[in-house]
């Protein structure tokens, strides 16, 4: 199957990127949200972001109409129903997406492969809230979703290989990198990535260093481009929070029972940039 038309379910931070890429690809994407204020917040970061690309030299401006244009703004999820794929981008909680691929199911045809972006939730157990598990499958997309360029690409048990072939040749033809993984809590990176925001979490907790020695030790140490209490900030504590609670839970194992001031944090409500406030203080 060739995709040349995208639904994207949730136009928040992953949701505004994926249709982004989508559409600066050539793609048709109908981007859904359930409030207009949110679709023009969506469409407002694109229009930012790609303005950025032109300053850093990367896209012209001609492009950048071009992939506006490919853009459109719907408030009812029933918009998916003429596109082949849909993708799901909403926040980590199981009932609500269960609630939309069950939506979907009857609202698009028996040929359209629905996707999530979940970042850590079983895709099979979604899959089984509608009447195609094979045609379901996970598209995890890093963020920010134009500058990187890996995709996970989650199987679940019941994922057939020709929707694998289909979306892993559709991410090859929107620059990504697709990796392959089977269907266990976390997949790859945020299995080996969390606990590791966790364990510097701890190391805070406990007076081992300050929050701008721990992320120093591990750029200068370990050569990562930012350190882990500055990454769990931009990536949201609440995100981080519930990915390591999936993995307490589904594995069972008390090497991932989330630190206590993570939780603490998030129930202070201090998620990190995007609230100003989270193992650093923001004033941007």
């Amino acid at each position: 199957m060739d995709i040349k038309e995208v639904a994207v379910i949730g136009g928040g931070t992953m949701g505004n990127g994926i249709a982004h890429v989508m559409a600066q690809n050539g793609l048709k994407v109908v981007l859904v949200d359930v409030k207009q204020e949110y679709l023009d917040r969506a469409f407002g970061t694109i229009k930012r972001n790609l303005e950025r690309q032109v300053k850093k030299g990367v896209i012209d401006t001609q492009l950048v109409s071009a992939t506006l244009a490919n853009i459109t703004l719907s408030l009812k999820i029933e918009s998916a129903r003429e596109t082949p794929l849909v993708i799901e981008a909403v926040q980590e909680n199981m009932n609500i997406k269960k609630d939309i691929f069950q939506t979907l199911d009857k609202t698009c045809p028996a040929t359209t492969i629905i996707a999530s972006n979940t970042s850590s939730l079983p895709i099979t157990a979604i899959a089984a809230a509608t009447s195609r598990p094979t045609k379901v499958i996970g598209m995890h997309f890093m963020n920010p979703v134009p500058m990187m360029k890996l995709v996970e690409v989650i199987r679940g048990i019941a994922t057939s290989d020709e929707t694998f072939e289909t979306i892993k040749n559709l991410c090859l033809a929107i620059g990504k990198t697709p990796i392959e993984a089977n269907d266990y809590p976390g997949f790859v990176a945020n299995r080996i990535l969390m606990p590791m925001l966790n364990e510097a979490a701890f190391c805070l907790m406990e007076g081992v260093a300050s929050a701008d020695d721990i992320d120093t030790v591990m750029k200068l140490g370990a050569g990562h481009p930012m350190g882990p209490l500055y990454l769990a900030d931009f990536i949201g504590l609440d995100i981080c929070l519930a990915i390591m609670e999936t993995l307490y839970k589904g594995y069972n194992d008390s090497k991932y029972r989330p630190c206590p001031l993570l939780r603490k944090l998030v129930q202070a409500g201090h998620l990190g940039r995007k609230t100003g406030r989270g193992f650093y203080e923001y004033n941007d």
